[in-house]
C-alpha cells in the first residue's frame, strides 16, 4: 500500500497515538459504567474516539489519491512555541510555583497572559484587539467557573485577597 497524502498519514498516526495514550491514561482512574460514570469514563471515551478518528484519517491517506501527495511542509516553530508557552504560562500563573516563590496570580491574570502570549503566534499583533478579547474571556471565565460552576481555584492574585 502506498501513502497518497503524507500530511493526512502523519496527522492520522499522531491522532491515533495520542488517543491511545489518553485512553490508556484514563484507565488509571475508576471508569465505572455508562449508568454510573467514574472520573475516568469521559477521558477514556474521548481517547478512544480520537484514536478511531486517527485510524480513519490514516486509512483516507492510504486510499484517497491527492494531486501532489501533499508533502509535509516545514514545522511552524513560532506558533508552536507561543501556543505551548501560553498554556504553560497560564498554568504557572493560575496556581503559582511555591518552590520558586511565585504566588498564585489567579484566573484573571492567567487569562490575560494566555491571550497576549498566544496572540504573538500570529503574523499580526494588535494590542487593542487582544486586550478586548482577553477582557471578554476573563469576564466569561469568571462567570462560568466562579459564579455558575463554583469551582474552587484562585480568581485574583494571592496578594490581593
Amino acid at each position: 500500500m502506498r501513502i497518497k497524502s503524507q500530511r493526512d498519514f502523519a496527522s492520522g498516526v499522531l491522532f491515533s497515538a495520542f488517543g491511545v495514550a489518553f485512553a490508556w491514561g484514563a484507565t488509571t482512574y475508576n471508569v465505572g459504567t455508562g449508568a454510573r460514570m467514574g472520573p475516568g469514563y469521559f477521558p477514556l471515551v474521548v481517547g478512544v474516539l480520537i484514536a478511531i478518528m486517527g485510524v480513519l484519517i490514516t486509512l483516507k491517506a492510504l486510499t484517497v489519491k491527492t494531486e501532489d501527495g501533499e508533502p509535509i511542509g516545514r514545522i511552524a516553530w513560532r506558533p508552536l512555541i507561543f501556543i505551548i508557552g501560553a498554556n504553560l504560562i497560564f498554568g504557572v500563573l493560575l496556581v503559582g510555583v511555591h518552590s520558586w516563590g511565585l504566588p498564585a496570580m489567579g484566573l484573571i491574570v492567567a487569562i490575560y497572559a494566555l491571550t497576549f502570549v498566544a496572540s504573538l503566534a500570529g503574523d499580526q499583533f494588535k494590542a487593542k484587539e487582544v486586550f478586548v478579547l482577553a477582557t471578554i474571556l476573563a469576564i466569561g471565565s469568571y462567570i462560568a467557573f466562579e459564579l455558575a460552576l463554583k469551582l474552587n481555584f484562585p480568581i485574583w492574585p494571592a496578594f490581593i485577597g
